[in-house]
Order: C-alpha cells, then structure tokens, then sequence
C-alpha cells in the first residue's frame, strides 16, 4: 500500500525536481537534496518560492547549509496537537521526517481505541516524534531508545514542546541490542513497538548495525519483549535496495508472526505542491490484530 502524509499544515514540499526538494518548515523555506528525485522539474511548479536555506553536499561526505538569510539556530512547527523543533544539521536533516506522519496517525488512532494501559517501546527514536505522539494519545509508559545523547535531549524539548513532560517516559541512551536483551532478563513486556532502525550505524560502544545483518535478530529479541496479543508494531526503513515485499517476507518468516493477524507493508510519500507528483520516502510495516 502507499501511504501519503498529506495532513501537514505547516510543512510543504512547494517543489522538487533535478536532484533537490523545497520545503517549507513553518515560516522558513529550505531546499535540500534528495537522491529518489532524478526528476526534470514540473513545469507546474511554483518556482517564485526561494529557499531561505540551501544544504550543499561536499564530495568528501556530508555538507554545509548555504543562508540566503540569517535564520535561528531553531524553530517550531506543528503537526495536529504536536509541536516539534526543527533545527538544520551539517547532515542535511531537521530533525523531524514528515513523511511518518501517517504513522503517529495510525499509532495514535490504536492507542487511543484500546481500553488497556499501553506501554510503547520506540527504538532508534532519534528525536523523539514517535514519542511524543504515543504519551499525548494516552499510552500509559513510553520508552524511548536511541544510541545518541544529543537526539535524546531533543527528544526531551519536543515532550516539553508537546506539553508532555512531566508524563511517564523513560529515556534510555544505549545501544538497542544491548537494552532489549536487558528487559528481556527483566521480564518487562510492551504493547507496542515502534523502530525506525538505520541503514548502517554504531551503537554506544561502537557496536555495528547493518539492517540486512541484524534485522532478524532484532525481530527476534522484539518477540521475546511484546506481549502475547500486541497492539501493533510499526517498523519504517530508508534502506536503498530493500523492498517492501523484502520487509514483508522478513516480518512473515520470523518469530513474531504468530503475534499478528494483520501484516501490512508498502511504501511512505509526501505530495508535491500543486502537482500530481509524490516523493517516495522509505518503506514501512504496520503490524496488528484488528
């Protein structure tokens, strides 16, 4: 299935086209690069919009951010009942995907359906999206999990954006390997879970993720940790080369399948302004009961 995140209202993509996407956070104006767009331009598109920010790749890896205008270091957008910082990096990003918006929708709409008290573990949650959006739909406990103290701390000013900090989450930074084989010697289970795991990347101590290596055996450790009848587990992946079929077949021969009736999978988008164009942005599984 494609999912579009089409219910933004302070986030746009005004056009893409020949390698690069202008957005628009909020009041502010940026154009980043994008390697899916091997586009022409549309000749529909609005091109009076001029970026306030331009990220320019270095042919040594990473990048700088080229300022039209000064802007501040950070600023503040809001999805629905969410606010969230945005804020520029040497590595192009913002700190917030858009395109998982459809997932804080669905998570949202399960959690605030179920009469249990929902305990949500998100791993590899970077800047705490997901988080934010399970405590303020009522999950009684959210653990969030990421390797990066700096992602963490944003994590905390978005719950405080949210308006949800004094709510129960628990912040672990820690390699997720390591933290799952720990809850699992603990006894702890959760309702939910929601990873976004990394192409490629090290943990704390140097560990080293490589999602076509470890995947299944996280999938593993994540059966040992849920309870018998989930609500749901979302797993979204930006890796180049795998397909939402490869995620599906990876999902159905592991042992968790026995815990869902329901295995969904296709891809995540984001519309381009006043064209019929969509920008692919990943891969996604949303697994279930109902």
């Amino acid at each position: 299935m494609l999912l579009v995140s089409d219910k933004w209202k302070e986030y746009e993509i005004l056009y893409a086209g020949k390698g690069a996407k202008t957005e628009r956070w909020g009041q502010y104006v940026l154009k980043r690069p994008d390697p899916q767009i091997f586009w022409e331009m549309d000749e529909k598109s609005n091109v009076k919009n001029f970026p306030d920010a331009i990220y320019h790749r270095s042919n040594k890896g990473g990048g700088s951010w080229e300022y039209i205008k000064k802007l501040p270091t950070s600023w503040n957008i809001s999805y629905r009942d969410l606010i969230f910082n945005v804020k520029p990096t040497g590595f192009k990003h913002t700190g917030i995907f858009p395109e998982q918006a459809v997932n804080w929708d669905y998570a949202k709409e399960k959690i605030e359906n179920s009469d249990k008290n929902i305990k949500v573990l998100n791993l590899f949650a970077y800047t705490g999206c997901a988080t934010c959006n399970a405590s303020k739909s009522g999950a009684k406990e959210v653990v969030h999990v990421d390797a990066s103290k700096g992602m963490t701390q944003i994590a905390k000013e978005n719950a405080k954006l949210c308006g949800i900090e004094n709510n129960f989450i628990r912040y672990i930074v820690d390699d997720v390997f390591k933290f799952i084989e720990k809850e699992i010697r603990r006894g702890r289970k959760y309702d939910a879970v929601i990873m976004d795991p990394p192409s490629y990347g090290r943990g704390t101590n140097g560990e080293i993720w490589k999602l076509e290596d470890s995947l299944i055996k996280l999938l593993s450790l994540i059966n040992q940790v849920l309870v018998e009848k989930p609500l749901f587990l979302i797993v979204s992946s930006y890796t180049t080369g795998i397909s939402s079929i490869s995620l599906k077949n990876v999902i159905n021969t592991s042992s968790l399948r026995n815990k869902f009736k329901n295995i969904d999978t296709g891809e995540l988008s984001l519309p381009i302004k006043d064209s019929d164009l969509l920008l692919p942005c990943g891969i996604y599984a949303r697994c279930d009961n109902c």
